[in-house]
């Protein structure tokens, strides 16, 4: 089994609409793909509606949370999305997404950018914006050549000269949050230091005790050395360790199925998931 747990589509910050990102995962040869938008669950309908036969859809979301400073991901699988209490906080993220990137697109015009408000809605869509929407109109203005070249400090990273701060979860009540729901709690991409600063291992550890699952081991953005400690870490802690793509369709380079999840791995997080299960595929249009 080929199974990538960690995409997003355009109901976030992806390029690929929940039906094609289902359909491209079919056709990477995915058995199992989960769809992991930011803050949101807004794209699972249709991408239900239009799961190929042979492909089975693992419903869950990316939380922004944040801990001493340091902004981090935590990937939730499987959990009612109806659950009051993550849906309020889920909602409370998203709704301070819009007043952060028009903080970002003053900030940019403050350093001289001519970005505009109008042109990152327009990018993002119906999606939840966010700041690779504001990286994507730097690059349609020639400001730099990637969306990775502007999260640096001289523009979008953490603490960099056009960043503003959101509202984002402390993590224990993340975790605390995904359980009620009856989910599962991986923490995603945990050392990826190109992004900015990264939680120490001693914060995982507090994290496994309060009942973090698992963390993301195999992505783009660690090296094999990292990944090696990584696993190391997982088996002291008693943690599950995934991997997948964190595909954004053209956003990112990264393709789907480019790292994927062991199949006990993702057995054992179904079998503790009690919020939801996975969707198999029936031929959708």
């Amino acid at each position: 089994m080929r199974i990538d747990l960690h995409t997003h589509s355009t109901a976030s910050d992806g390029t690929d609409t929940p039906a094609d990102l289902v359909r491209h995962a079919a056709a990477a040869g995915l058995d199992v793909v989960a769809l992991t938008d930011h803050d949101t669950t807004r794209g699972h309908t249709e991408a239900i509606a239009a799961l190929p036969r042979g492909l089975t859809l693992v419903t869950g979301a990316e939380l922004s949370c944040r801990i001493d400073g340091i902004s981090m991901h935590m990937l939730a699988y499987l959990f009612d999305p109806e659950e009051p209490a993550l849906l309020a906080e889920r909602e409370l993220v998203r709704d301070d997404r819009v007043p952060r990137a028009q903080g970002m697109v003053a900030k940019l015009n403050e350093l001289g950018v001519p970005v505009t408000w109008e042109q990152v809605s327009r990018i993002a869509g119906d999606g939840s914006v966010g700041r690779p929407h504001v990286a994507t109109a730097l690059v349609e203005l020639g400001v730099v050549p990637t969306v990775g070249d502007a999260f640096t400090q001289d523009w979008l990273a953490d603490g960099g000269r056009a960043f503003v701060e959101k509202h984002e979860t402390d993590p224990f009540e993340a975790i605390r949050l995904i359980k009620a729901a009856g989910g599962v709690a991986v923490f995603a991409h945990p050392a990826a230091s190109k992004r900015g600063r990264t939680v120490p291992e001693s914060a995982i550890a507090e994290m496994a005790a309060a009942g973090l699952d698992g963390i993301e081991v195999d992505h783009m953005d660690h090296d094999p050395d990292t990944r090696a400690r990584l696993r190391g870490l997982a088996k002291e802690l008693g943690l599950l360790t995934t991997g997948s793509s964190d595909y954004h369709g053209s956003r990112k380079t990264c393709v789907l199925g480019e790292y994927t999840t062991d199949p006990e791995v993702y057995g054992e997080i179904t079998r503790r998931a009690t919020g939801a299960f996975p969707v198999p595929g029936t031929g959708g249009v």
